[in-house]
């Protein structure tokens, strides 16, 4: 279920289907690093201004599911301008700064984006440059992002499927929501 705050920013409800907090796993694979399953906690959060925050953490996960050890975090700002383009600043803890510009599909919740710039600190590793595919599938969202360096060219290097992730304060809001004539044995809801 998508909810559109009321006081999301009016360009922002294109992205609405982002907010919340969100959790769940993935694989990473690129040449030079090490292949693993990720876990994954994002959150995209708004106070009202015309962007949403951004906020991703990664670690690696063993073979039964335990994390190992962080893998990647990054942070950024998205936004859209009022219409279907949406720009993305982040700024990754592996001393890259990107800016991403994309667009939102039609008629669906989904995102495709393209760095524009890359900004690198002298201990980084080369990167040249990605793109990132976001969606809102089925209450879940996926994304896979490719990578390219000097060396590597253009590959698919992450993808998760995440999970919303409920709040007791988000199932408090629901039961206000529900309404007064519910039926009291549940069963003649569903007929």
């Amino acid at each position: 279920m998508i909810e559109i705050p009321s006081d999301l920013h009016k360009d922002l409800v294109p992205l609405a289907f982002l907010l919340g907090n969100w959790a769940g796993a993935g694989v990473h694979d690129f040449p030079g690093s090490e292949k693993c399953n990720f876990g994954q906690e994002v959150t995209f959060t708004h106070d009202g201004r015309d962007f949403l925050e951004y906020h991703s953490r990664t670690w690696v996960l063993d073979d039964d599911g335990n994390k190992v050890r962080p893998l990647e975090s990054e942070s950024g700002f998205w936004r859209v301008d009022g219409g279907r383009k949406v720009e993305v600043t982040m700024t990754r803890d592996d001393g890259v700064i990107e800016i991403w510009y994309g667009e939102l599909a039609a008629q669906k919740p989904q995102i495709d984006l393209v760095t524009d710039a890359v900004a690198r600190t002298a201990a980084s590793a080369p990167y040249s440059g990605g793109k990132r595919l976001y969606g809102y599938v089925k209450s879940d969202l996926m994304w896979v992002g490719e990578k390219q360096t000097p060396e590597v060219e253009l590959r698919p290097y992450m993808s998760a499927h995440l999970k919303k992730v409920v709040t007791p304060e988000d199932v408090e809001r629901w039961a206000k929501a529900l309404p007064d004539d519910m039926p009291d044995d549940g069963i003649a809801f569903f007929k």
